[in-house]
C-alpha cells in the first residue's frame, strides 16, 4: 500500500513539476480506457476525429457536463503532465490510475496552453479546449485528499496540474517517445511563414 504524499511533500515536488519543457515535450505513456475502471497501456494509439483515442471508451461513457447526457465533444481526450503525475503516484505503475489517456512531459499551464492552442504529436494534432479538468473522489481514493487540494488549488488550476482536456483536430497515429510541439492554428499558414 502506497503512503499518500502529504501537502508539504507535494509543495516540495512542485520544483520537479515546474521545470517541463514549454514546448518540444515527450509524450510518456498513453493509456485507453476499453470500459469503466479498466486501464490498457499502449506503445502506439490512434487518435480519430469522431472517436478520440480509438478503442477507449469516451464516447459510449457520456459525460455529465451535456444536456443530453451524450459525450462531451471538448473533452475527448485527458492530458496530464507526466512529472506531476510522478510526483503524487510515486510509482510509475501507478500512473495509469489518474484515469487520463495522454501523460506528457510539458508544460500544461493555462499560460503556456491557452484553449485553443494545437499540439503535434505524431501525425495527429490535438487542440487545448476550455473545459476544466479537476481532481474527483477517484482521484482522492488513488492518491491522497492532500493530492486533489494540491491539484484543485487557484495555483494548482492556474498551472493545471490536473491536466486538460483536448480534442482530436487531425487523425493520426501516435506513439510513446513522439516529440509534441505546438503549431499553428492553420497548417498551411505556418508552412508559408517558415519559407
Amino acid at each position: 500500500m502506497v503512503k499518500h504524499l502529504t501537502m508539504d511533500q507535494l509543495q516540495a515536488g512542485l520544483i520537479a513539476v515546474g521545470q517541463s519543457p514549454k514546448d518540444g515535450g515527450i509524450l510518456r505513456l498513453i493509456v485507453r480506457r476499453p470500459a469503466v475502471g479498466e486501464r490498457e497501456v499502449l506503445d502506439d494509439g490512434c487518435l480519430d476525429i469522431a472517436e478520440g483515442l480509438v478503442g477507449d471508451n469516451w464516447k459510449t461513457r457520456g459525460s455529465g457536463r451535456t444536456k443530453d447526457g451524450h459525450a462531451h465533444p471538448d473533452m475527448q481526450l485527458n492530458v496530464i503532465n507526466s512529472r506531476l503525475i510522478d510526483l503524487v503516484s510515486q510509482d510509475p505503475g501507478r500512473w495509469k490510475l489518474a484515469g487520463d489517456q495522454l501523460f506528457i512531459d510539458l508544460d500544461l499551464s493555462a499560460d503556456n496552453l491557452p484553449a485553443e492552442t494545437r499540439l503535434a504529436l505524431g501525425s495527429a494534432i490535438i487542440e487545448v479546449t476550455p473545459q476544466p479538468h479537476t481532481g474527483c473522489q477517484k482521484f482522492v481514493q488513488r492518491f491522497g485528499l492532500d493530492a486533489m487540494k494540491f491539484v484543485n488549488s487557484p495555483a494548482g488550476r492556474k498551472l493545471r496540474l490536473r491536466g486538460l482536456n483536448a480534442k482530436v483536430i487531425r487523425a493520426g497515429a501516435i506513439r510513446v517517445g513522439d516529440v509534441v510541439r505546438k503549431c499553428h492554428p492553420n497548417p498551411s499558414a505556418a508552412v508559408t511563414a517558415s519559407r
